[in-house]
């Protein structure tokens, strides 16, 4: 179980670290803009999933082992240690981008948090839930037992791309609570008065998926 945690951890600080830096770091930078930043957490995810996927299975989200949680793919034991080892993950990436910043004399106001944007909480609920369905859906269905392990890492990792295309223009995307924890709670202030939306609607949208999964594309059997 240690060696599990120890996996998402890693997996969790690369995802956070790496995403989130490319938002921060490669805004100015020609040629970079959505596309790179969705590219950086996707390809994270790529790269995470053929390295520590044979030891986890690479969730490095909260809301994807609640979805596996929910199809009895773990125990409430091995929840808790993926979850706890997920955020302090998230922190550690976090922690390391501020040190990057500081050490560049660089402002501190955007650390990648997620925000409501013109959205309001409803119009950012609603997206997150959609983009957290589709995103887990799908990572559900590839690792399922119909699924193709051997090219789920690709799949899921390009996935996480397309909703970060749709999702970064409204909300910077975070269909995972692990991600949006950490920059907030470094930001504070309005990052944080937002940061419920972004825990909780990717938690639902990861149940509902979970379910459909299960009763519509048979996934579990």
């Amino acid at each position: 179980m240690l060696k599990k945690a120890i996996a998402e951890f890693i997996g969790t600080f690369v995802l956070v670290l790496f995403g989130t830096a490319t938002a921060v770091l490669g805004g100015g930078i020609e040629g970079i803009g959505t596309l790179g930043i969705a590219m950086a957490f996707g390809l994270s995810i790529v790269a995470m999933a053929y390295s520590i996927g044979t030891i986890s299975g690479c969730h490095v989200n909260p809301a994807v082992s609640i979805a596996m949680f929910v199809n009895k793919r773990m125990n409430a034991m091995e929840l808790i240690y993926y979850i706890v080892a997920q955020i302090l993950g998230g922190l550690l990436g976090t922690a390391t981008l501020v040190t990057i910043l500081n050490s560049s004399n660089m402002t501190l106001d955007n650390l990648g948090q997620n925000s409501f944007g013109n959205l309001g909480s409803s119009g950012s609920f609603l997206v997150e839930f959609v983009l957290t369905f589709v995103f887990i859906l799908v990572i559900v269905a590839v690792t399922g037992k119909k699924g193709n392990a051997q090219f789920a890492g690709l799949v899921i990792g390009f996935t996480l791309v397309l909703v970060h295309l749709l999702g970064i223009p409204l909300t910077g995307t975070s269909v995972n609570p692990a991600r949006s924890l950490a920059p907030a709670l470094f930001a504070g202030g309005e990052a944080l008065s937002q940061l419920w939306v972004f825990i909780v609607a990717p938690i639902l949208g990861g149940i509902v998926a979970a379910i459909v999964g299960k009763f519509v594309l048979n996934t579990e059997k």
